[in-house]
C-alpha cells in the first residue's frame, strides 16, 4: 500500500485567491485605495469601540460618586 503523496503548495487560502482576482480586475492604485478606505472602517470600528469602553468607565465612576 503507497501512502498518499504529500502536496508541495499550500491549498490557497479565500484570502489568496481574493487578492490574485483582484489584481486581475484592478489596478493598482484602485487595490490601494480599496485597502485604505478598508483599514480606516477598522480603525473607526475600533476607536468606536473604545469610545463605548470609556463612556461604561466614566458612568460607572459617576455612580460611585453619586
Amino acid at each position: 500500500m503507497h501512502a498518499a503523496p504529500v502536496r508541495a503548495n499550500a491549498i490557497p487560502t479565500v484570502t489568496t485567491a481574493l487578492r490574485a482576482v483582484e489584481s486581475l480586475l484592478m489596478s493598482s492604485g484602485q487595490r490601494t485605495a480599496r485597502r485604505n478606505a478598508w483599514t480606516a472602517v477598522l480603525e473607526d470600528r475600533r476607536r468606536a469601540q473604545d469610545r463605548v469602553e470609556a463612556e461604561h468607565v466614566l458612568k460607572a465612576v459617576a455612580d460611585h460618586r453619586s
